[in-house]
């Protein structure tokens, strides 16, 4: 029963939070006249993410599409890099304080460059997703791999096992679930980098439609934008979450409770 009212304190708490916020926020716009070229109201933002939602909806799957490629790509490279990482100690040594480095230059910065030598095209979008996404993908299966118990390799070893069957039948499998954790914060992110990539060369997506919505000081369809951005971060997070789920069973019943005492 503790349980129970925790779990549901945790979703009635801040649930009530954003509540006042959205209503302090709405009388605050109202109560001192704040025009819409500084601060919409939230019921503004609501209306205008209805009437909008043909435009919006049309956009968000120029960003989503760019989305799914650019994480594709990033998790078969990332993989593919962690797994090279173990094999090779010394060029993880080599290599992971580059990688460390990479994620202290903002993408913002890099996605001219890509522009400049890639076009305008559908290519920079995805690089810049790729980019935000590969660390947390890297780093996570890197770690899980390291962190697999010796005896299970060694075992393996003794039943005349090689180097891929090692990997196949004990590392990958036994870091699915890290590999999946640093995939759930990549996800979270993936929409983003998106966005970024349509600020700079596009014209059409979420990006471009934030960029000209700003440009024409139409904040509401900014902030309708915004919304978008973290419903669709929030789903992309949910997707992995569920193929979490689908893929590694064990661990679904794994997280089932006991039952509780009333």
């Amino acid at each position: 029963m503790q349980n129970r009212h925790k779990k549901l304190a945790n979703i009635l708490l801040p649930a009530a939070l954003m509540t006042a916020v959205l209503l302090l926020w709405e009388w605050y716009v109202r109560h001192f006249g704040v025009p819409l070229y500084i601060l919409p109201k939230p019921s503004q933002i609501f209306e205008t993410l209805v009437l909008e939602r043909t435009v919006l909806f049309s956009n968000s799957l120029v960003t989503v599409g760019e989305t799914l490629l650019g994480l594709l790509i990033a998790v078969v490279a990332g993989m593919l890099l962690a797994v090279v990482m173990d094999a090779l100690p010394m060029f993880k040594t080599a290599i992971y304080p580059l990688l460390v480095v990479s994620q202290t230059v903002p993408v913002i910065v890099l996605a001219p460059i890509f522009i400049i030598y890639l076009g305008f095209g559908l290519a920079p979008k995805v690089l810049t997703v790729m980019l935000m996404c590969f660390f947390p993908i890297v780093v996570s299966f890197a770690d899980g791999m390291e962190q697999i118990d010796p005896n299970q390799i060694n075992l393996i070893r003794s039943l005349g096992a090689g180097r891929l069957q090692e990997y196949l039948l004990v590392k990958v499998p036994g870091a699915a679930s890290a590999l999946f954790s640093g995939l759930k914060v990549a996800a979270t992110y993936s929409i983003s980098g998106a966005v970024v990539g349509e600020w700079l060369s596009s014209d059409k997506g979420l990006g471009y439609y934030m960029l000209r919505a700003k440009n024409g000081y139409m904040l509401d369809r900014v902030f309708a934008c915004v919304l978008v951005v973290i419903l669709l971060s929030l789903a992309m997070n949910g997707l992995v979450r569920l193929a979490r789920l689908v893929l590694l069973p064990h661990e679904r019943g794994g997280r089932r409770q006991a039952p509780e005492e009333v």
